[in-house]
């Protein structure tokens, strides 16, 4: 295993120390500001991921949100591990702890969903897909996710065909603060960080840098003879701000960054799943930055946004203590983007921008996205809110693309809202897969045409006057057509995919701070022969019991459920986990938390072959000035 470093230099392990050190010395009075948590759907939150900010009321679309303070109470050290208990999300990970983490939305597959960082992609662009791993994302960095269901292309472009993940990282706040953390747990796990940001009339900034090393379980099972763990060491560091001008500008950037070494192991055609102990090791970069600039003019009534992004994702890997790598890639994406608001009159709004997406892969290959796209939204009668987009993308390998999309929302009365929406998406072919070919008879597929789907879901939400009890349902239909699939060693539009289902929430207030809340989704997916797609569950479902009141404790009990699916080499059984969460505040500024995962010690498979973590824990101290 090779020594891990950040940019300072330092190994890990001693920047992590050092971080925690630091922490326990940036003890001062601060009051700490509560938060709005919305895991379960609060009504008042606006959603960014449309482009228009919108209160989640009034967007006709399927949304979850999580925020900072719902990843604080889950206690998770990985974003992954909060995503799962959103309605109609399922996970897939190769072995937990830094394994390759898919997320799939709607039965859709995993490279179907957009991921946006401070509403930049992330898409690697060097995979043959082009998704995105979760499996680094380290939540001490991450303000809010939105996760926006069902075909988004007319929002955001390709890849938007199963929705949308976009991840807001932290911004500064008014005034000088200061927050560290440690925390030690199983597996020889120690995770770390420190913060500081100052807020002021003419500008702001935060800076942030955390981590985490582990030394992890075997990647392939255990229980099939896999006996040598793979360990995990993931550095990351953040940057925000701006500055503030006259006339309400304001000049903004981010800088997202970060660095892993993990362990996995090698194929093997006699394993069950086709996976046995091996000495692996991928190393991997990600960087997404952005610089915007906000100017409103007209006294507001028509606002512009110029943003400039670039992501970068360094891959290699290497076998059996080689120096040199046996895999390398590299891809690189830059988007140059105006977005112009017009605020006609109350009620209604137009916006309208023009983008420009350039991806490389490898320094060789190429693909530039010209998109134009506009948005109308009206509210003609109190509680009524219609919103209409249209989109415009030229792609420089296969033409161009047209999209739409409607949306609907009408609140009845303080307590019922319904909903409605209908879009069209579509993903145009990776660079791997208009260049790369397996077969000496074959070159690549000069044919190959995007994927495209066309979705609607119907819902309705109740929150009860008393503001104690909520319930949401939302019903969903989408077909997939010309999706791409790898066969006879080249890539072709052969498959096509119907996904249906319903998405279940509840949540009621038992006692005063005391909450039940749950979902259930029930996902119908299968392919043009009517068989179900693999590695999606048709059942799955969460439970949650809350506490928190203005006292000291705070606590959570979570319980997962997930169904029977088809993998590419047999089933995957079902399974349910119960993870525990807690939090003790000494004072205003220190608290101490504790989690334990998988408390009865289930034996379970996410992907065949692929192990899983047994009854583990971690406890740690945070502070906050």
């Amino acid at each position: 295993m090779q020594t891990f470093k950040i940019a300072s230099g330092l190994p890990l392990k001693s920047t992590l120390l050092a971080c925690s050190a630091s922490a326990l010395l940036l003890v001062a009075p601060h009051q700490v500001a509560a938060q709005e948590s919305s895991l379960d759907g609060v009504e008042t939150i606006s959603v960014g991921s449309l482009r228009l900010p919108t209160p989640i009321t009034e967007t006709g679309s399927a949304i979850s949100i999580i925020t900072s303070q719902d990843l604080d109470n889950l206690g998770v050290d990985f974003v992954l591990d909060a995503l799962t208990l959103s309605p109609g999300v399922t996970i897939n990970q190769n072995g937990a702890i830094g394994g390759q983490a898919s997320v799939r939305i709607r039965g859709n597959s995993s490279e179907q969903t957009l991921v946006l960082v401070d509403g930049i992609p992330v898409n690697d662009a060097s995979t043959p897909g082009g998704g995105y791993n979760f499996a680094r994302l380290d939540p001490e960095n991450v303000e809010r996710v939105e996760i926006l269901r069902g075909p988004q292309s007319t929002l955001w472009g390709t890849d938007a065909i199963g929705g949308v993940v976009s991840i807001t990282t932290k911004r500064p706040t008014d005034g000088l603060h200061g927050t560290g953390f440690f925390e030690f747990g199983s597996f020889e796990t120690f995770r770390g960080g420190l913060s500081g940001s100052y807020g002021g009339k003419r500008g702001d900034i935060r800076i942030g840098a955390s981590g985490i090393s582990s030394g992890g379980i075997s990647r392939a099972d255990e229980a099939n003879g896999n006996t040598e763990d793979d360990s995990f060491e993931s550095g990351t560091l953040s940057a925000n701000g701006g500055l503030n001008f006259g006339s309400d500008i304001r000049l903004e950037g981010s800088i997202l960054y970060n660095r892993s070494d993990s362990e996995f192991d090698s194929f093997s055609f006699a394993s069950e799943g086709g996976v046995s102990d091996g000495d692996e090791l991928s190393e991997v970069e990600d960087l997404a930055t952005r610089v915007s600039l906000y100017a409103p003019v007209f006294d507001g009534r028509l606002e512009n946004l110029l943003v400039f992004g670039y992501t970068q994702t360094d891959r290699a890997n290497f076998r059996n203590g080689n120096e040199m790598p046996n895999f390398e890639a590299k891809s690189q994406r830059v988007i140059l983007r105006y977005q112009g608001t017009a605020n006609i009159t109350d009620g209604y709004r137009l916006l309208f921008g023009v983008e420009n997406d350039s991806s490389e892969s490898n320094d060789t290959d190429e693909i530039d996205i010209l998109g134009l796209f506009g948005v109308f939204e009206a509210q003609p009668i109190d509680g009524l809110t219609l919103s209409a987009g249209v989109r415009y993308d030229d792609n420089s390998e296969f033409g161009s693309e047209t999209t739409f999309r409607a949306a609907a929302a009408y609140q009845v009365s303080d307590e019922f809202t319904v909903r409605g929406s209908w879009g069209e998406g579509f993903k145009a072919p990776t660079i791997f897969q208009l260049t790369q070919f397996f077969s000496p008879a074959m070159q690549p597929n000069p044919d190959l045409r995007p994927e495209r789907s066309n979705g609607f879901d119907l819902g309705v939400d109740w929150r009860s006057s008393s503001n104690r009890a909520a319930v949401s349902l939302t019903y969903f239909n989408q077909d997939t057509t010309d999706q791409i699939n790898f066969a006879d060693g080249s890539y072709f539009n052969i498959a096509r995919a119907e996904t249906q289902g319903i998405e279940l929430s509840v949540q009621y207030e038992v006692l005063d701070g005391l909450t039940v809340a749950g979902d259930y989704s029930l996902i119908d997916a299968q392919d043009q022969d009517g068989d179900t797609l693999q590695r999606v569950p048709r059942n799955t479902a969460n439970l949650r019991l809350e506490y928190a009141s203005e006292g000291p404790f705070s606590g959570n009990i979570a319980v997962r459920y997930n169904g029977d699916e088809i993998d590419r080499r047999g089933i995957v059984d079902n399974w349910v986990r119960v993870d525990l969460a807690a939090q003790y505040r000494f004072t205003e500024n220190i608290e101490a938390f504790a989690r334990i995962e998988n408390l009865l010690d289930a034996q379970y498979q996410q992907i065949l072959g692929f192990g899983t973590p047994g009854f583990s824990g971690s406890v740690g101290f945070r502070v906050r000035l």
